[in-house]
């Protein structure tokens, strides 16, 4: 079939959502955790877009950086969460979208997918976030939810 979905790789690195939120940083831990046992490779993603909710867009400083600002606080939460001494199967990506189309895009290639079970954009008393929602129900591959162990 021409339009038959692309099964995952057993072989695919385990690629984690990462936006800041201490679910995803349980989400990373996890991750990580899984990659080594499965000795796959590890890829965090972090995910930014411009605020487009208003219809219009104010204009931009020429100085600011949003891919830029994404890969620090990316940097900075895999340092925070993993420690500042990565093994090289440990990849960082950035990606511009929207978060879950970004990281079902990712899935094709990947052995499994994890993600926090809300990100930033919480409301209280949610089993799921938006995001996670719809990579578990789009993605190429298995998909972990990971919820805060506060709330277990």
């Amino acid at each position: 079939m021409a339009n038959a979905p692309v099964p995952h790789e057993e072989t695919g690195p385990v690629v984690v959502g990462v936006d800041g939120s201490e679910h995803s940083k349980q989400a990373l831990a996890w991750g990580a955790r899984y990659a080594a046992l499965t000795g796959a490779p590890l890829t965090a993603v972090a995910v930014w877009r411009l605020p487009t909710s208003f219809g219009w867009t104010l204009p931009l400083p020429d100085e600011w950086d949003p891919e830029g600002d994404a890969r620090r606080a990316l940097e900075r939460e895999v340092e925070e969460v993993l420690g500042p001494d990565l093994p090289p199967t440990v990849s960082l990506t950035v990606v511009q979208g929207p978060p879950g189309k970004a990281l079902v895009d990712a899935s094709a290639h990947a052995s499994a997918v994890v993600v926090g079970s809300r990100g930033r954009g919480e409301f209280a008393g949610m089993l799921l976030g938006s995001v996670s929602a719809f990579v578990t129900t789009h993605a190429h591959c298995p998909v972990v939810v990971v919820r805060d162990s506060s709330e277990r």
